[in-house]
């Protein structure tokens, strides 16, 4: 493709969008990922504002997974751990040139807290403001408040964002970037923002473009058209390598790709059968011929990039059909004349749900579905809309689905799994029909543990039961493949995704 075209056609989940680079007199830096926005609901479509640099939240997380001020310059806990104290950052502007004050900060939080969301898992009991303060005031202790607050959907928006239901109508923020345009679902631009209290950014302009079909993308990477392109797909990085207009990153994250079970299902709810699920998998054969990505295999659900939980002296179950057999043959099942499991008269043939958001995903799909065969259960593969998933675990239609979960969204993943495991339905995202007033305890007692070393203890504790009992199925670790052209200097990758760093970055001489 030459590179004095002018439009370029991605498909994009089934519709047609037609790109057209902005006009050349300001710089204007081209990104394409595979997520689309519907709204500027910050519980739902926050994650975009935030990765463009919309919007910034009270804590920060850095590469260690540790919090950091941003826009709270401090913060203190009572001894008691009921109340705590952030301290707003003076001289912060919002995108209108108003002033950042307490009463903004509280009344965006309260906000947030009023929508479905990680917020929602925090035991608060009030959100108030007092001179350059947010008091939070807590029911009960809970130690991870301040990874709640780098989450985008506490992000913190200008009380004039608001309608008088509470829906955003116009979002601004505090951020390097100020929106100019939004498309949804495919569309975004932002402006470089003048008065940002921080270091200012060097690139005019942003333009934001979602697409679901890896390959387009990648075509937009070689082409020269977008200068950053994130989420590729593994078949992809051969072409792309030789590309000699930019440069492939890998990137690793905390990000897991899993197989997220109906543990109500007859089929799969007892342990043995999951476990012989797990048995069943080539982890390293995926790693390595599915996603070309050696030493991405997981055995465990959580990375060594969350630390705490993450447990260091886990067996690694190879492969091992023999075993997995036994298991299911424990429960009943025999080969029939087709070499498929039957257990009282039905086959084992269960349906997996996929998306190609994420393009490995349906790769991965269709070597677990070679790999169960072999040990004799007939798995129908669906493709559909990553939205699918959620629809489907509300009207318990879902047998399991594969998908890649991000337990790094927070420097500590405990609020994710309160909201995980909040009820025996599980999220939409997390594991369906599964509890344990073990694990419920330890969640527990992790909120309130103040002391590190037995925190530590706790989390591996509660790891290790999810190893045993398997309510999700580890697959993979997530890495991020990202293009990025040679124009560009300053290019950086988030491992929580938080933000795209379009701040930190130029375009070269």
């Amino acid at each position: 493709m030459k590179k004095i075209l002018l439009l370029t056609l991605v498909i994009a989940a089934g519709a047609l969008v037609f790109w057209q680079p902005s006009s050349p007199a300001r710089q204007t830096l081209a990104i394409s990922g595979p997520f689309e926005f519907n709204s500027q609901d910050m519980s739902k479509d926050g994650f975009l504002f935030s990765r463009l640099q919309v919007v910034e939240s009270l804590v920060g997380i850095n590469e260690q997974a540790e919090l950091y001020p941003l826009l709270a310059d401090s913060w203190q806990q009572s001894t008691n751990g009921l109340n705590w104290v952030f301290t707003i950052r003076p001289e912060v502007k919002f995108h209108d040139g108003s002033l950042l004050t307490a009463k903004a900060a509280a009344q965006s939080l309260n906000q947030a807290l009023s929508k479905p969301g990680v917020i929602r898992q925090v035991p608060v009991q009030s959100i108030q403001a007092r001179d350059n303060q947010v008091i939070i005031t807590l029911d009960r202790p809970f130690r991870a408040l301040p990874s709640v607050l780098a989450h985008y959907s506490t992000a913190i928006v200008i009380p004039g964002s608001f309608s008088d239901n509470g829906k955003i109508a116009a979002l601004q923020g505090t951020g390097p970037y100020q929106i100019d345009e939004l498309q949804p679902p495919h569309k975004a631009k932002a402006s470089r923002f003048a008065d940002y209290w921080g270091r200012k950014a060097q690139i005019d302009t942003i333009e934001y473009l979602a697409g679901h079909r890896s390959e387009s993308r990648a075509l937009l990477a070689q082409s020269g058209q977008m200068d950053l392109v994130y989420t590729l797909d593994p078949i992809s990085m051969d072409s792309l390598k030789t590309a000699n207009n930019l440069q492939l990153h890998v990137e690793s994250m905390p990000r897991t790709v899993l197989v997220k079970l109906n543990n109500a299902h007859p089929f799969l709810n007892h342990k043995s059968v999951r476990q012989a699920l797990s048995l069943a998998l080539d982890r390293e054969g995926i790693a390595q011929s599915v996603l070309r990505l050696p030493g991405s295999e997981a055995y465990q659900l959580f990375s060594p990039a969350l630390g705490a939980w993450h447990i260091n002296q886990q067996d690694t179950v190879k492969r091992n059909l023999e075993q997995a057999g036994q298991l299911l043959a424990e429960q009943g099942w025999r080969a029939n004349e087709q070499g498929l499991l039957e257990r009282d008269g039905k086959v084992f043939r269960i349906q997996l749900v996929t998306y190609a958001d994420r393009p490995e995903l349906p790769l991965i799909g269709t070597a677990l579905q070679a790999q169960w065969r072999e040990l004799g259960i007939d798995v129908q593969i669906s493709i559909d809309n990553s939205s699918a998933i959620p629809a489907k675990h509300h009207d318990n239609s879902l047998e399991m689905a594969l998908i890649a979960r991000n337990f790094g969204t927070l420097a500590d993943p405990l609020p994710l799994l309160m909201n995980d495991f909040a009820t025996e339905k599980g999220s939409d995202w997390g594991p369906m029909h599964w509890s344990s007033p073990t694990f419920s305890h330890l969640l527990a007692q992790l909120a309130a543990e103040p002391d590190s070393v037995k925190y530590r203890q706790l989390a591996r504790q509660a790891a290790g039961l999810l190893a045993d009992e398997m309510p999700l199925i580890p697959v993979t670790y997530y890495r991020q493949i990202v293009a990025v052209n040679d124009k560009i200097s300053g290019f950086s990758f988030d491992p929580f995704e938080i933000n795209y760093r379009v701040s930190e970055m130029r375009f070269n001489d």
